[in-house]
């Protein structure tokens, strides 16, 4: 049985990736420019981009805007379980994960009144959390809190914390994980193609009168991210209980 001939995208792509694998180019590397790609390799431009979107795809390369495309640092895994996420072990020689947190009021509309169950222009606090490993973005978060229940100042790893500040205690929180494309916003803010696919995780506390108290809607590359969901059971007089 004969085989086609692999495409020139992904000759170029394997071409690249078979120099950043053997360190020919290095993390943090720039690559040449895509003129200059597109002439080594005798493609047209849109050719050539496709072949850096593969390697996009893969976590391999980003493009950082006016900059051009950079070999990229691997990046530890997340793992979400429990309604929190954590990162694989830091070695001593990798830099600790730092997050920026923008804080912006806001009054509620469409999506955020039937999530966090208010009427239109209740006042809410934003808190827009974009994670860094090094120079290269991790996570991003949008946590909306309602004005009267925003603490007074941000905890440092706001996620990690998980709003534990908030008042009352919570009664119940619903996560709803979908996996998706990411927006056109969220591709840039996290410098991935918008061919990589994220997990898209919607957590929603509610406190013991019914009243939702926070809102926070999580997006994590699909290139370094895992759910885990675990089920436990106990034996006892009622039986097998979850």
């Amino acid at each position: 049985m004969t085989h086609p001939a692999p495409s020139r995208r992904h000759t170029i792509a394997d071409d690249l990736r078979s120099q950043i694998s053997t360190g020919r180019l290095k993390a943090g590397e720039r690559l040449p420019s895509e003129a200059q790609l597109s002439a080594r390799y005798k493609v047209s431009t849109p050719t050539l981009r496709n072949a850096l979107a593969l390697l996009q795809g893969e976590g391999l390369v980003e493009k950082i805007h006016g900059s051009g495309n950079f070999v990229r640092h691997p990046l530890r895994r997340i793992t979400y379980a429990d309604g929190g996420w954590m990162l694989e072990a830091q070695s001593p020689t990798e830099e600790a994960l730092r997050v920026t947190v923008r804080t912006a009021n806001l009054q509620a509309h469409g999506h955020l009144t039937v999530l966090l169950k208010v009427s239109p222009r209740s006042p809410l606090t934003e808190f827009l959390c974009l994670s860094h490993e090094g120079r290269s973005p991790h996570s991003l978060a949008r946590i909306y809190v309602p004005r009267d229940l925003t603490p007074a100042d941000i905890p440092e790893r706001l996620l990690a914390a998980r709003l534990a500040v908030l008042s009352p205690p919570l009664a119940e929180v619903q996560e709803r994980v979908s996996a998706r494309l990411p927006t056109p916003d969220e591709a840039t803010a996290l410098r991935i193609s918008s061919t990589l696919a994220v997990l898209s995780i919607t957590r929603v506390a509610t406190d013991p009168t019914g009243r939702v108290v926070e809102a926070a809607l999580l997006v994590l590359p699909a290139d370094r991210a895992d759910a885990v969901f675990t089920t436990r059971y106990t034996t006892g007089a009622m039986g097998a209980e979850r």
